[in-house]
């Protein structure tokens, strides 16, 4: 189902607690893995032996929890589905008074269902992957700490609460990101990560400052209702800082260059952060506030080509990547670019947007616990071009991360087509220009995210078997890990192939979704659907037949040829380190050399120059001080001589 834009009207909430039922005890949801985190972090290495369980447990129990509150509002009218929970009045200060409260919607709980199952499968797959860490115990408080901070930004009743968990994610990513901080390139990773983060927050905190100035009040209901009455040019204000601080969790143009680096961390980490859960914050944040952007056309213009641009970008990076980890990440990318371009198109790709969110959590987190899959392994090697015919010795990986990357090619039937083809759809809504080109992009990202992800599966896979040696240079023996690993691989597979179909039959996801962010009429787009969608399935198949020809058919050379200078740019990232070196940290560099000079040689200098002066002249005055009663006598002599001349001369 395809809509017409129109004003997203959330349905207004009612009181949990009046409600009854798990939704009065949804707090366990947050309270659980934060209480597993305090208690694997203060007790130390004495819950070394069984701290990993308590993780698993911690996030098992707040799925559970979400889940009954889950079938709760299943078994209410969709009026009643919005629920409000109050907590305790946090910030009463003045003029602004911030209750902490949890939003139950239909919005709200999808993400949370989403952070908790696939969470607590990434931690069952951690207790193998980590099982020789001898940090293992840490490892598992910063995931339950991240869990706990996800489900606080995703159920927070206002932006002051969610900045809360927004900052919570940032702090676990760094920890988890460096969590290896012994390597000094794992250590820089964490930090760059945690910088450009720092970057988009200010964003949410200038937004927020300035929805207390025109609404005085900063919960999402007050937002809301004053965005009613509020100005085009206030909203797009609002609009754009809430972008900015979206682009740099979900790592978006022109903030996108710390998501390839974050690979440093663990793979599950990978599978947890930078797949299903806080890279999408963004998207969440754009489609929570959609009142804002429904009344900033000019803002959500700018979402949709934000979105665009970062979803060729990844695609292009993703085409030329030889690291493993790294390609999943650029496919990140690419992917919430179509989630941030469908968010940008208002009413008619809202529900798309979180659709896509949703089934690509399973398919590419199934990736990534595939690819540690395979770096276990592989004596934990991460390059493709080493790889090769894997299949016939890791079937179950094999045919997970098959499953995986049939989804997120858009393979008929598979989660991927249903999800991301309605995106394209949606992309070709509208009139004038924009609907030919954001759907033209969509189409072309289709092709290539067809080819890209197509030459890793080939490379890693098929082929010749291109194995080097171990680092202690024996020979490889590459294998499956314990049922650990591969259960939780085989269910995310499972999502992967009918998660999608679930969720589109009869409109289900976007008929549950409508309490949160209103009803969508159906229209048509500028081209009929049938055309679309085989348009999009002829470029998919272009990509994936060229990948099989150059991949799989060819011989892959064990050493990455020279290549284009669009495939040398795109090994480089585009560029995006060296653009932000020259216009960002060199400029800042200079300036502060110019501020540290100014303050030495202008405001130092000045200070010093006056003590020196007062120095100086002390030290001349204290030489007419030398106790000899002869020397006064003369001075008083120069001085009575002096008092009559200047009478003398006054009188002539």
């Amino acid at each position: 189902m395809l809509g017409t834009p129109a004003l997203s009207v959330p349905t207004a909430a009612v009181d949990a607690t009046t409600a009854g039922g798990a939704a009065s005890f949804a707090w366990l949801m947050v309270a659980l893995p934060l209480l597993g985190a305090a208690v694997l972090l203060l007790t130390g290495r004495r819950s070394d032996r069984w701290g990993h369980w308590l993780g698993v447990l911690a996030s098992g129990g707040a799925f559970v929890v979400g889940l009954l509150v889950v079938l709760q509002m299943i078994g209410l009218d969709p009026a009643e589905r919005v629920m409000d929970l109050h907590l305790f009045t946090w910030l009463p200060v003045g003029e602004l008074t911030v209750d902490a409260g949890m939003r139950l919607d239909p919005l709200s709980m999808s993400f949370v269902m989403l952070v908790t199952f696939v969470g607590t499968l990434i931690h069952v797959y951690s207790v193998a992957y980590m099982e020789h860490d001898v940090d293992r115990r840490r490892f598992f408080a910063y995931l339950n700490l991240f869990v706990a901070a996800m489900l606080v930004l995703v159920l927070a009743d206002s932006y002051v609460l969610l900045f809360v968990g927004w900052e919570g994610v940032g702090l676990a990513s760094y920890l988890l990101i460096g969590f290896w901080n012994f390597r000094t390139d794992y250590a820089v990773a964490a930090k760059k990560a945690f910088v450009m983060n720092r970057v988009g927050d200010l964003g949410l905190l200038l937004a927020m400052m300035t929805m207390f100035a025109a609404f005085g009040a900063v919960d999402f209901d007050s937002v809301f209702a004053g965005a009613a009455g509020a100005s085009q040019g206030l909203l797009t204000a609002i609009g754009l800082l809430l972008l900015l601080a979206a682009c740099g969790k979900s790592a978006q143009f022109p903030l996108q260059a710390w998501l390839g680096d974050a690979m440093a961390g663990p793979t599950p980490v990978s599978a947890l952060i930078h797949a299903a859960t806080m890279v999408t914050a963004g998207v969440y944040l754009v489609v929570r506030s959609a009142p804002v952007f429904d009344g900033a056309p000019a803002a959500q213009l700018v979402v949709v080509i934000v979105g665009a641009i970062t979803l060729v970008f990844g695609a292009v990076v993703g085409s030329a990547k030889d690291d493993i980890k790294k390609v999943l990440a650029a496919s990140t990318m690419s992917q919430i670019g179509y989630m941030m371009l469908a968010a940008g198109l208002g009413p008619v790709g809202y529900a798309f947007a979180i659709f896509h969110l949703i089934t690509h959590g399973f398919f590419k987190a199934g990736m990534f616990l595939g690819a540690g899959s395979v770096m276990h392994g592989m004596d934990d090697q991460v390059d493709m071009r080493r790889f090769g015919g894997l299949s016939k010795y890791m079937k179950i990986t094999w045919l997970t991360f098959g499953a995986g990357w049939l989804a997120i090619i858009g393979f008929p039937g598979l989660s991927g087509y249903w999800s991301k083809d309605l995106i394209i759809e949606a992309a070709f809504v509208g009139e004038g220009w924009r609907p030919w080109v954001f759907g033209t992009v969509t189409l072309l990202a289709a092709g290539l995210t067809a080819f890209y992800m197509s030459r890793l599966f080939f490379m890693t896979f098929h082929g010749k078997e291109r194995w080097t040696p171990t680092r202690e240079g024996g020979e490889q023996h590459p294998h499956e890990g314990s049922a650990l690993m591969t259960v939780p691989m085989i269910i995310l597979a499972l999502g992967s192939v009918g998660l999608g179909a679930v969720l589109a039959a009869g409109d289900t996801f976007v008929t549950w979704l409508e309490p949160s962010i209103g009803h969508v009429e159906h229209h048509d787009p500028v081209l009929p659907i049938p055309v679309i969608i085989g348009a999009t399935l002829a470029l998919v198949a272009v990509g994936v037949f060229l990948a099989w020809r150059q991949y799989a058919a060819s011989t892959v050379p064990v050493e990455a040829p020279r290549g284009s200078v669009l495939t040398r740019a795109a090994r480089r990232d585009l560029y995006q380190d060296a653009v932000n070196e020259g216009v960002f940290m060199r400029p800042g560099q200079y300036l502060t050399r110019g501020l540290v000079y100014a303050d030495s040689a202008v405001v130092d200098g000045a200070v010093m120059g006056l003590a020196r002066g007062t120095s100086g002249t002390g030290g001349v005055l204290r030489r007419l001080q030398t106790g000899y009663i002869r020397s006064y006598a003369a001075i008083m002599l120069v001085g009575v001589v002096a008092a009559l001349v200047v009478v003398l001369a006054s009188r002539g």
